[in-house]
């Protein structure tokens, strides 16, 4: 197994070594080499980035968040109206089209959006069963009805799983065939997908505002392994490149035909932890592996300064983060101490890695010493990041980092999704509280601004104190772009603004 995964590591980094130059140089087609290849143009069935930050550019939503990341702006909802009992919202939808030139109507929105309510396949049903009805009632007018008001509905609204797909194309095409090459609502469509390769999008001549699109075109390519992917921009045979390794920040800051970009993030990186794995499913040992991780070590030693201490699933500076949140103190001792006490003395993990990936290794191999001063041993097992994704869905691991940046302004769908149901696990980790679950339903119900936080100061205090997973550090986006590039942005919910990058 081990010579398998070398092997496959150095087949994606001769890959990535050998990209043919003429796609950089393409006129008006901006290359952008990222780690993993996405696995779904199906937009509710996916949680993941990689996904995501292609479909905001394939696919429109109602409401879309700004480039500040920080307020909801009109997306194919050109404006929109609130009942006084906060249960009836009324949409207006813009004369816009779908990629193949048929209408986009508000029967597309509402198909779109009781599917994502109701389909099985749908990873997001929880957030979106506050709708009762979600009716056109002319082919501008969307009226949508809630089972009771929802301080964050709006917000969901923005979410890219969210997207309004075609009604028709999704029927007549079917869900396998749409989620390879969909009909789009955005300022791209899908092209061709290179499976294990790259996203080849075009310019949608029927996006509502192409006039706004400057590039022809756009690749995500697949670049696995993190050094290759840096040394590919430098080289000029990719454009841009995300997930600049801390590590060589300064190196590229330095290199006269770069720009290295650092924006604000809500990215957070934790420690997931499967609580259905034996000695895991015990608050002690989780508390006690919390204890026995030295974060500041990590931060200091991983992120070259750019990352701070988390303290909270809730990123800093984002809505409702409670800055007093507990701290475990480092204390591998006392952490040794309670995993007797628990019954635990010599407990040994399966830690799963991202293979090329620079700062997950660093971390492993930084964890690994330090768990071990608490009598624990974690075995590392590197795979690549595709599997390593599917690996963590089937729940074949017992601790893994990973991270999370927030898709809406609001902290709803970030607490439903890793705290408050069950159609995902929980984000995988198999942690169950049906107090915190009940909370977590009761927030999204109180309107009351100050009633509400006070709920997510307990929502966060109660997940610390179950330790559903082990919060690491808030970092921002790193990502580089050669010079001839201009206005490669992602905003703080992960967003590439893509409709206004230039290739000079």
């Amino acid at each position: 197994m081990k010579n398998r995964w070398k092997t496959v590591g150095l087949a994606a980094i001769m890959a990535g070594l050998t990209l043919s130059a003429s796609y950089a140089e393409a006129a008006g087609v901006l290359t952008i080499g990222r780690r993993e290849d996405s696995t779904t143009f199906d937009p509710i069935k996916t949680a993941q980035n990689i996904d995501n930050w292609v479909f905001s550019n394939v696919y429109d939503v109602l409401v879309r968040v700004d480039k500040t990341g920080t307020k909801l702006e009109p997306g194919l909802a050109e404006s929109w109206t609130t009942s006084d009992d906060g249960l009836t919202y009324t949409f207006k939808l813009r004369d816009a089209k779908f990629s193949d030139g048929s209408p986009l109507t508000a029967e597309d929105a509402a198909f779109s959006l009781l599917r994502i309510r109701d389909d099985a396949a749908s990873l997001w049903g929880d957030s979106y069963k506050v709708i009762d009805t979600a009716v056109a009632t002319d082919a501008h007018t969307l009226t949508i009805k809630l089972e009771n008001p929802s301080a964050p509905f709006l917000s969901t609204l923005a979410l890219p799983n969210a997207s309004v797909i075609s009604k028709k194309g999704m029927e007549t095409l079917g869900p396998d065939a749409y989620a390879e090459k969909p009909i789009a609502s955005g300022a791209f469509t899908v092209e061709e997908w290179r499976r294990g390769d790259r996203v080849i999008l075009k310019k949608n001549p029927n996006f509502w505002e192409a006039d706004r699109v400057k590039l022809d075109g756009v690749e995500w390519v697949s670049v696995p392994d993190d050094n290759t992917r840096m040394l590919n921009v430098q080289a000029g045979q990719l454009d841009t490149a995300i997930f600049v390794p801390f590590s060589r920040v300064e190196e590229m800051k330095k290199d006269p035909n770069l720009n290295v970009d650092i924006d604000a993030s809500t990215r957070e990186d934790h420690l997931l932890i499967n609580h259905a794995h034996g000695a895991l499913g015990k608050k002690e040992v989780r508390q006690a592996l919390d204890m026995a991780i030295d974060k500041k070590a990590i931060v200091d030693a991983v992120t070259f300064g750019q990352g701070t201490v988390a303290n909270s699933y809730i990123p800093k500076g984002a809505l409702y983060h409670y800055a007093d949140n507990l701290q475990r103190p480092y204390d591998p001792a006392k952490a040794k101490e309670m995993l007797a006490a628990a019954g635990e003395p010599n407990l040994t993990l399966n830690y799963l890695v991202r293979a090329g990936d620079e700062v997950d290794e660093q971390i492993a191999v930084l964890l690994q010493q330090q768990l071990q001063k608490a009598g624990i041993t974690a075995n590392l097992q590197k795979v690549d990041a595709s599997q390593e994704w599917d690996m963590t869905v089937a729940g074949d691991y017992d601790i893994s980092v990973n991270y999370w940046t927030n898709d809406i302004l609001d902290p709803d769908q970030k607490t439903t999704f890793v705290l408050g149901h069950d159609s995902n696990n929980n984000y995988m980790t198999n942690y169950k509280s049906d107090a915190v679950k009940d909370l977590v339903a009761k927030a999204r119900l109180e309107l009351d601004p100050k009633k509400r936080e006070a709920m997510y100061v307990d929502i966060q205090k109660m997940a610390k104190d179950d330790v559903n997973w082990i919060d690491l550090y808030y970092s921002p986006y790193i990502n580089v772009s050669r010079k001839n590039v201009e206005n490669f942005y992602q905003n703080p919910l992960g967003r590439f603004f893509l409709e206004d990058t230039v290739k000079n």
